[in-house]
């Protein structure tokens, strides 16, 4: 089969959905399909996201993307984001009946209103409302909107969605995630607590900072809002961005996982994590609630700093790493994507 996947989020940038695909593409040879990736890269028109300049925005798009799906001629069509890439893709394939699939992957109308709500805070619920409206009515045609937890369809559900919703979890390559050496952090105060993810105000970063630890506390990562964390928290330790076996090492070497998002869908740092042997303290939220559904995985609470504590003293490296093992691999994870795809109907007949 013939994949094709539109994302306005793709290389160059970094981040959750782009790591998806990616993981995602690997896998499909080994499973006997082909796949192909649309993103803003493939247009020559484009705008940086405004307060995301690292993210390009692909304008006009439609004339173009109708000449690259014709070239490459799909057996299947997975629109992974609501953008203008996203929504030239739903457009076409409604406008030649074709069937497709689309991914629920970030919570854009909480995003949205938390930035608006920094330009004036009474923005906060009328833009909350609007963006949940569209994207509600963007995915509504979807032969399948895939979602990554029972709790996120649930939550969906609840906001009026209607598309049907299918699950499809995250992976992790667990040779390169797994327990081993601490043999980064050496004479920082232990414990170390560690969050690694994209430095954003939607990433709730600031309550991991400022929480009482004794030890150290370590981010890994870049983004926008870097800049003003390092001044706010010099106690902090900022590694900047880290990937394949220098994330590994970063993981491995701590002592805890702290995940302070509140709006995450899933949060692919958690299994991350777990394979490399750290307990996860996190909120009691969408996304952690899903994932730490054992005592021997972490801690989840209302108070992030208790959360943490307690997670220090729960379970093994051994039995986070053998639980990843089980429910978080990549080739399993692309087998259920193909399976979500054909049992919904979506491909494609000429």
């Amino acid at each position: 089969m013939k994949i094709l996947v539109i994302s306005d989020a793709w290389k160059p940038q970094v981040n959750g959905v782009v790591r998806t695909y990616e993981c995602l593409a690997a896998e499909m040879p080994a499973l006997g399909h082909d796949i192909k990736i649309i993103g803003p890269a493939d247009f020559p028109w484009r705008v940086p996201l405004p307060t995301y300049r690292e993210i390009e925005l692909a304008l006009c798009a439609g004339p173009r993307l109708r000449r690259l799906v014709d070239q490459y001629a799909p057996d299947t069509i997975h629109i992974a984001t609501e953008g203008p890439l996203g929504k030239a893709a739903r457009a076409l394939c409604l406008a030649r009946g074709w069937p497709f699939t689309t991914c629920y992957h970030t919570q854009f109308p909480d995003y949205a209103a938390k930035r608006a709500a920094r330009i004036l805070p009474a923005l906060h619920g009328p833009v909350k409302k609007f963006t949940t409206n569209m994207l509600r009515k963007f995915h509504a045609p979807s032969a399948a909107m895939m979602v990554a937890s029972q709790t996120l369809a649930d939550e969906l559900r609840e906001q009026g969605y209607t598309a049907p919703m299918r699950q499809w979890a995250r992976g992790v390559y667990v040779d390169i995630f797994h327990p081993g050496e601490k043999n980064l952090f050496t004479g920082m105060p232990r414990p170390v607590a560690l969050f690694v993810g994209r430095v954003a105000i939607e990433k709730n970063i600031e309550d991991f900072l400022s929480m009482d630890w004794p030890g150290t506390k370590i981010v890994v990562g870049d983004g926008p809002a870097l800049a003003d964390l390092r001044t706010k928290y010099p106690s902090a330790v900022f590694a900047g961005k880290k990937t394949g076996t220098d994330l590994a090492d970063h993981y491995r070497s701590a002592d805890l996982f702290v995940f302070p998002s509140r709006t995450d869908t899933f949060g692919m740092v958690m299994p991350e994590a777990l394979a490399c042997g750290l307990p996860v303290a996190a909120y009691d939220v969408t996304g952690p609630r899903d994932i730490i559904t054992e005592p021997f995985l972490g801690c989840l609470g209302d108070n992030l700093a208790i959360a943490a504590q307690t997670a220090l003293t729960r379970g093994t490296a051994d039995e986070r790493f053998a639980h990843v093992q089980a429910h978080y691999t990549w080739p399993a994870i692309a087998r259920q994507f193909i399976k979500i795809t054909e049992e919904s109907g979506a491909v494609i007949r000429r």
